[in-house]
């Protein structure tokens, strides 16, 4: 289970989470909506323990967190293979080469190349190939969609589906509203530093309405 509770963060006199609360429960997914700058990504980094934060995150003795951030860095000199391994390692996971390969099957990348050289779609295939590597059991998902073409997005669907009945927890964001409203269980409307807002499934047509009428209304009042 992952258990938020009051979560507030600020860089100096700028609040970007103020008093953030709520619970997920193993096999669920989770999505996060909200504008660019509502605080998506602050909100990931201090689960992930990346960020000093005021307030409570709590998660099960036995888990294990694997964070896929929208913006991805490989060394140099590192192959697509050797990335996954040092990923492995870091983890102190056996590195299974016949397993790598299988997962490998999906993603279709050459792992014998240097992983800077990779597309943008690449890298993140490559990321996320890592973490289901790594067996952890809360995924923190950060923008996944972006960069992937058509065919890797629905694989990357079908995955998220394996997990959920992995009873994995599972926390991301898209821009791509639709992306959220398929595979998730519940959203979070992040805005003004809060949750404004929680959508379970069954509401979320209201959460498109919603967000249609907010976007509507700021048109009309340019476009007068």
């Amino acid at each position: 289970m992952l258990n938020i509770n009051n979560l507030y963060k600020s860089y100096g006199k700028n609040v970007a989470l103020s008093g953030i609360s709520f619970s997920v429960q193993e096999g669920m997914i989770c999505g996060i909506a909200g504008k660019n700058g509502s605080g998506k990504t602050t909100l990931f980094e201090c689960v992930r323990n990346l960020q000093p934060y005021e307030g409570h995150i709590a998660i099960g003795a036995a888990d294990r967190i694997g964070y896929l951030p929208e913006a991805l860095y490989f060394y140099p000199a590192m192959k697509g293979r050797e990335y996954i391994e040092f990923c492995l390692s870091a983890r102190k996971d056996e590195i299974d080469r016949t397993k790598i390969n299988r997962y490998n099957q999906l993603f279709e990348l050459p792992l014998n190349d240097y992983a800077v050289n990779y597309s943008t779609g690449m890298k993140k295939k490559l990321a996320l190939m890592a973490l289901l590597l790594q067996e952890n059991t809360i995924y923190i998902l950060d923008e996944p969609f972006n960069g992937l073409d058509l065919s890797s997005c629905l694989i990357l669907r079908q995955i998220l589906f394996k997990l959920k009945l992995r009873n994995r927890i599972v926390l991301l964001s898209s821009h791509i509203l639709s992306s959220l409203t398929d595979i998730c269980d519940i959203i979070l409307y992040l805005n003004n530093h809060i949750i404004e807002k929680t959508y379970p499934r069954k509401e979320f047509a209201a959460l498109e309405r919603d967000m249609t009428d907010s976007i509507t209304t700021q048109v009309d009042n340019v476009f007068i």
